[in-house]
């Protein structure tokens, strides 16, 4: 069949709005478009109801025992705002110390470092070389004053999945809150907050097929109750935690996109699996000193991160950039050229940090599109071999690391 280029393997950054979640949405623009806090006629409380049905999907995703747990926002970066800094304050006089990992999103590490420069401490766990962090190394940096314990379920690099269930049972059995950045994981893989002891989960609608603009951030109401001290003030909506009119049709496009991955979620995953084992054995096995990044077996099934020694990513990005749409890191940081810092924190060199790229596949994504992608991705990086001095010395077998670099 003739393929469509570019060919979209990004889907780490944001995925296609399912057809079926825009047709979910399109009355909720014109013919319902009432208010849903107007609750003295007809289409507010169509609106309401609207809201309510997709918390419901939503929550039922997640595994909540109660739809009044999910909170409307405008996406994963505000659900990561607002529990991060919503524990901070309501909990300050109880302690000021929060633990996170090394390899959290920009959303979870710039939010600490703000609330370190409000006066909370902030100790960042290590990971280990597979992208896993050691849960004893969380339980070692725990202390008296700590409050929230934050760990990403997903990585949004690697793709690496944290052990969130032993994550969750340190944090019962210290009494401290935990939050996990799942804006990766649900949608893609289950997610069930009781069974995994999770009390704050941050989720986003665009990374599993729903519209930009809309995110949602779980909060435990028993067992403990969690309470949140709000970032965004006026009219007191999603019960005082995140003031603002819902956007109607985002909130139904969320659940809908909700619905729709709870159902093919166990077939998805395995069939996008396969995909990327393709695209990696293809790679792997045609590309020498190309190196997986992150846990091979505990990683999202979309994923593949992989680094290329003696090339720049920018390089093999700019080779393929017409026929194919690739990330060099997260979309949260494409914009500097800095290597990326969850390759650098796996141990690797800043070399081989500057020279991963991210494979991410999505629902859409089709056998021919990954054969195209892997053929293509071997031709440029080998074509900038060639081309690279340091590449031609190594291959001669000289110690790269032990040239002394001296201008004349």
């Amino acid at each position: 069949m003739a393929l469509k280029f570019p060919i979209f393997l990004d889907a780490q950054s944001t995925t296609p709005c399912d057809p079926r979640v825009v047709e979910a949405m399109l009355p909720y623009f014109t013919e319902r478009f009432g208010h849903p806090a107007s609750r003295n006629h007809p289409f507010g409380w169509e609106a309401e109801a609207a809201c309510d049905a997709a918390r419901a999907q939503i929550a039922k995703l997640v595994r909540a025992r109660d739809p009044k747990e999910l909170v409307f926002t405008s996406g994963g970066t505000e659900s990561i705002n607002l529990a991060l800094k919503g524990v901070a304050e309501m909990y300050r006089e109880k302690g000021n110390h929060i633990v996170t990992t090394v390899i959290e999103q920009r959303a979870g590490l710039d939010t600490c470092k703000r609330l370190e420069r409000q006066g909370f401490q902030v100790t960042t766990v290590p990971v280990q070389p597979n992208g896993l962090v050691d849960v004893d190394d969380i339980k070692k940096a725990l202390t008296d004053k700590t409050i929230l314990i934050s760990v990403m379920f997903a990585n949004n690099e690697i793709g690496t999945i944290q052990e969130i269930a032993a994550i969750g049972k340190l944090a019962k059995e210290k009494g401290i809150i935990f939050h996990t950045d799942a804006t990766q994981a649900v949608g893609k893989i289950p997610v069930d907050v009781e069974a995994l002891g999770i009390d704050l989960l941050s989720c986003t609608a665009h990374l599993m097929y729903g519209p930009k603009g809309v995110g949602a951030l779980y909060v435990r109401r028993k067992g403990p109750r969690v309470r949140l001290t709000a970032l965004i003030d006026g009219g007191g909506h999603e019960r005082g935690m995140r003031s603002g009119t819902l956007p109607v049709p985002l909130c139904v496009g969320f659940g809908k996109a909700a619905e729709i991955s709870a159902e093919v979620m166990p077939e998805e995953s395995a069939r996008l699996a396969k995909l990327r084992d393709k695209l990696q054995d293809m790679i792997l096995s045609n590309v020498e000193e190309a190196y997986l990044n992150g846990d091979p077996e505990r990683r999202l099934p979309q994923n593949l991160n992989i680094s290329f020694a003696y090339v720049e990513g920018e390089s093999v990005l700019m080779g393929l950039n017409k026929e194919t749409a690739l990330s060099s890191g997260s979309a949260c940081t494409s914009a500097t050229l800095e290597p990326s810092y969850v390759i650098a924190a796996l141990g690797a060199s800043a070399e081989l940090a500057h020279s991963s790229i991210r494979f991410s596949l999505h629902r859409f994504n089709i056998e021919e599109e990954v054969d195209f992608v892997g053929r293509r991705t071997i031709e440029v990086v080998k074509r900038l071999r060639e081309m690279s001095p340091l590449y031609e010395l190594a291959k001669e077998g000289v110690d790269i690391k032990s040239i002394q670099w001296k201008a004349e």
